[in-house]
């Protein structure tokens, strides 16, 4: 298990647990960041900051500090 945040480009990877905080976690839970979800990394930004994501179809650009507490498989 890892986090969200250190994946690398092109990894198909499972969201297994959202560990952030009540108002962080209900933003993610929108995005599709849900038990379960199929997540798809797409590219880095150039400080390796920002993420992009395709999750459950949509293309979704995520800050690490966003996505630190995302445990995946």
């Amino acid at each position: 298990m890892r986090n969200l945040s250190e994946a690398n480009i092109g990894d198909n990877i499972t969201i297994i647990k959202n560990n952030a905080n009540n108002s962080l976690k209900e933003r993610l839970l929108a995005l599709g960041l849900t038990t379960g979800a199929n997540v798809e990394v797409l590219r880095k930004g150039p400080k390796n900051n920002l993420t992009v994501y395709r999750i459950r179809g949509a293309m979704i650009a995520l800050r690490n500090e966003e996505i630190n507490n995302i445990i995946c498989s």
